[in-house]
């Protein structure tokens, strides 16, 4: 969610190394009932009753299934008051009138922890305020295209995830979760954030444009422990988010754990390559500048595509504008 502010025409858009064809999600049934769950240990659940919707949901200690005595549905219409339990840790998670609350942490009473000064940056209340209000705007001085024009490119390159379900990773105040929301294009929109104050906006934003609620579910989670149940999820996104992120590979091999085998992962992020004199600095530099401010610097396209077939996607392909680059790759089949 961080940004450069370098001063470039909008050139025109090109594709580079598109990927050949589209991946087939697998076909899946799913669940009439209201008592219906996907679990990695069957035996945990003898008698709960859990909600269709509880089926993504995982502890962020381990990872086992979710699930709520009561059986309510687990959407932004019903996360006030709700609570979740996991068997295994015997610990509840809950839930308050805008999210639910998933990081490890959650629900302490007396440990607080302080993240790299990025993350702290976004949980602070003016920035969160002003994200909407001129701070995103101002991506356009990087090749950013414009919110509408990136929407759809995205919307492109996970179109073979169309019916199922996507996490708008980082989504900060909500910007492209709302639009996801309003597409109609997923039957249930996450939108994760760590920062509450950026969930909040997001609630508001939510209120303000009417959106409907039984189908977006904002939870409060962090990046590299993704509260969901493996290879359970259909599409992630991750607007200007990537360079944020305390630990990159951690966070990318999260994403390709919880993403089902033919589902994309799409982000956007800046590539400091545009000017090809400064990269032999920006080299030396690079580990200096991160450690001070826990922004990560990407000086090339190959470093992300090598990024991704670590972590196990592959199809990599991408599209650039000045330092403005849109990533795409696929979890294996």
């Amino acid at each position: 969610m961080g940004g450069l502010r370098l001063h470039l025409p909008l050139h025109c858009f090109f594709g580079a190394r598109k990927a050949e064809g589209k991946p087939i999600l697998p076909f899946r049934i799913q669940a009439s009932t209201s008592t219906s769950t996907i679990v990695s240990n069957p035996d945990l659940v003898q008698d709960a009753k859990v909600s269709t919707r509880m089926r993504n949901l995982a502890c962020p200690i381990c990872f086992d299934a979710l699930f709520s005595k009561t059986g309510a549905t687990i959407s932004l219409a019903s996360t006030s008051g709700s609570s979740i339990e996991c068997n295994t840790c015997n610990k509840v998670y809950c839930g308050n009138d805008a999210f639910l609350d998933l990081t490890l942490s959650g629900g302490t009473m007396d440990y607080d922890e302080t993240m790299p000064l990025a993350t702290e940056l976004f949980r602070s209340p003016l920035v969160s305020f002003l994200y909407e209000r001129g701070w995103r705007q101002n991506f356009v001085w990087g090749g950013f295209p414009g919110v509408e024009r990136e929407f759809k490119m995205a919307k492109d390159f996970l179109e073979p995830t169309t019916g199922g379900d996507i996490i708008d990773a980082s989504c900060g105040s909500g910007l492209f979760s709302r639009l996801f929301a309003k597409s109609g294009m997923y039957s249930l929109v996450i939108a994760l954030d760590y920062s509450e104050n950026m969930l909040r906006q997001c609630y508001e934003f939510t209120n303000q444009e009417n959106i409907p609620k039984e189908n977006l579910l904002l939870i409060r989670a962090d990046i590299s422990r993704l509260p969901f149940v493996s290879g359970s999820i259909d599409a992630v996104h991750a607007g200007a988010a990537l360079h944020c992120w305390p630990s990159p590979s951690a966070a990318v091999a999260e994403i390709s754990r919880i993403l089902r085998p033919g589902g994309v992962f799409v982000a956007t992020t800046f590539i400091l390559d545009t000017f090809s004199v400064a990269v032999p600095v920006l080299s030396i530099l690079r580990q200096p500048y991160i450690r001070a401010t826990s922004n990560n610097l990407f000086l090339s396209e190959d470093e992300l595509e090598d990024l991704c077939k670590a972590c196990g996607l592959t199809g990599f392909s991408c599209i650039r504008n000045g330092p403005f680059v849109m990533i795409s790759a696929t979890k294996q089949t």
